[in-house]
């Protein structure tokens, strides 16, 4: 697959440990439909890990970086992490029936960036219109006390699933 770095955002990030999250609205799949939800309330309070992809349904994401946290949110949880947030630059209800079709649970919420206006935020869009998916996320993973950014884990190529997966996690919160 032919993936293109954005010019303007390739190698800058824009978050790092240490600062707040963004205040942006992203979007949850409940029983009234797709609903809007300000990033700072389900980011912001509590010991958060968010984990980013760059698309539901797709083979990494898919077989490795969801999966692992499947596996490790009973790890996480006895970490003390309070959330589990899978976003992603689709459309929520993409990204609910990926969730569903992965097991997810309610331990994983499954939050729509449909706009990439977090991604932005932090710095982490990538253009892959050459393999006709428009703006996504690189694959990062991060974790937020009380809105600000403790440990981020951003994979070195966006893409890979090696510094980001569930089990990177559990050993940060370790370490």
């Amino acid at each position: 697959m032919a993936w293109a770095t954005n010019p303007l955002k390739d190698g800058i990030v824009s978050i790092s440990v240490g600062d707040r999250i963004p205040d942006v609205t992203l979007r949850v799949v409940t029983e009234t439909g797709a609903d809007p939800v300000a990033s700072v309330d389900l980011l912001g309070s509590g010991r958060v890990v968010l984990f980013a992809v760059p698309g539901a349904f797709t083979p990494t994401c898919s077989s490795v970086h969801l999966p692992s946290y499947v596996e490790t949110a009973g790890e996480l949880s006895a970490a003390g992490v309070d959330r589990i947030v899978c976003l992603s630059v689709n459309d929520p209800f993409v990204m609910a029936a990926w969730g569903a079709s992965q097991g997810v649970g309610p331990e994983i919420t499954m939050v729509s960036d449909g706009n990439a206006e977090f991604t932005e935020a932090v710095g982490m869009g990538v253009d892959a219109s050459r393999a006709g998916m428009g703006m996504r996320s690189k694959r990062y993973a991060m974790v937020i006390e009380d809105g600000v950014v403790t440990t981020f884990l951003p994979e070195e190529d966006g893409f890979s699933a090696i510094a980001s997966t569930g089990q990177c996690v559990v050993d940060a919160l370790k370490a």
